[in-house]
């Protein structure tokens, strides 16, 4: 059998970008300001503190307004909630983004909650979790609706194809569910305690990994022809070739990849889809606060 097809997630992410970027002067043209973004990181976590730089920097590169709130590790409860909820009242702020993890002590829960939904292009708030599930329009978390995007892009109508999910987080397992059964998938969630997982993956059209272990999904399990979608990114112990670690997902790809009909790989396929989708989010929800119709094709 031939090589599966390799789905690049950083392609796909680029257009969409370029889109949200046409969009986006378009906007500022019609409103006289760009959608706004405010992003909060509290604490020195060196990763939160990359991804906040890049979302700062993919914001500029788009023409969105990017508002950094970079608070230190001893910042309390109250204090977050107050900016969180100056933000929600702020006219120039489209979306709010909490950095996670957040310290410990803080409650997550708690200031994800106090963010306005209409804000939450993270898509994390209960309200919008509610609304994805009664199929009400909502923002939807980025990761999940990137991969959604990846596989209509690749397969077109995904009516009646059998979806396995691996992983039921809130973040991606179960958003990734709901929009498959949205678009008439017959879909399963499995899960660490599923029975005879293997079995349960090999009769998949589509297989969408989110678990965080690396490489744990064989090429034995996959259905020849299944389209795979590898969300996992796990870092291996570091070796004498690879000093910082191999970069995995929860796939192992090089099996996979003589199996699958198509495939992400890690790194490129679903990761450079997350901020896309961000940006995709801040500019819808700009239109909706606007009162500007939504622009077709995001």
């Amino acid at each position: 059998m031939a090589e599966a097809a390799r789905i690049d997630g950083k392609a796909f992410a680029d257009g969409l970008r370029g889109r949200v970027a046409t969009h986006a002067a378009a906007f500022a043209q019609a409103t006289g300001r760009a959608p706004g973004l405010a992003v909060v990181l509290v604490g020195d976590d060196a990763a939160s503190q990359v991804y906040v730089g890049a979302k700062g920097k993919a914001c500029a590169e788009a023409g969105l307004a990017s508002f950094e709130h970079r608070l230190p590790a001893d910042t309390s409860k109250a204090e977050l909630l107050a900016l969180v909820e100056q933000l929600n009242r702020d006219p120039q702020v489209d979306g709010i983004l909490v950095q996670l993890p957040l310290p410990a002590g803080l409650d997550e829960q708690a200031v994800i909650a106090a963010i306005d939904p209409d804000k939450d292009v993270d898509g994390f708030h209960v309200i919008n979790a509610g609304r994805l599930a009664v199929g009400q329009a909502g923002f939807v978390p980025c990761t999940p609706l990137g991969c959604l995007m990846l596989l209509q892009d690749r397969l077109g109508d995904l009516s009646g194809l059998d979806a396995v999910v691996i992983g039921r987080s809130n973040i991606v397992g179960k958003p990734m569910a709901q929009l498959l059964t949205d678009a008439n998938a017959t879909v399963t969630l499995a899960h660490s305690r599923t029975k005879n997982l293997p079995e349960v993956v090999r009769r998949a059209d589509i297989v969408v990994a989110a678990v965080g272990r690396p490489e744990m999904v064989r090429g034995d399990w996959i259905k020849p022809g299944a389209t795979v979608i590898d969300v996992g990114i796990n870092r291996l112990p570091p070796t004498d070739d690879k000093p910082k670690g191999r970069l995995v997902g929860d796939v192992a790809y090089s099996e996979a990849v003589s199996v699958a009909g198509a495939i992400t790989p890690v790194p490129g396929g679903v990761g450079p889809m997350t901020i896309a989708v961000l940006l995709r989010n801040t500019l819808v929800a700009a239109h909706i606060h606007a009162g500007l119709d939504v622009p077709e094709g995001l």
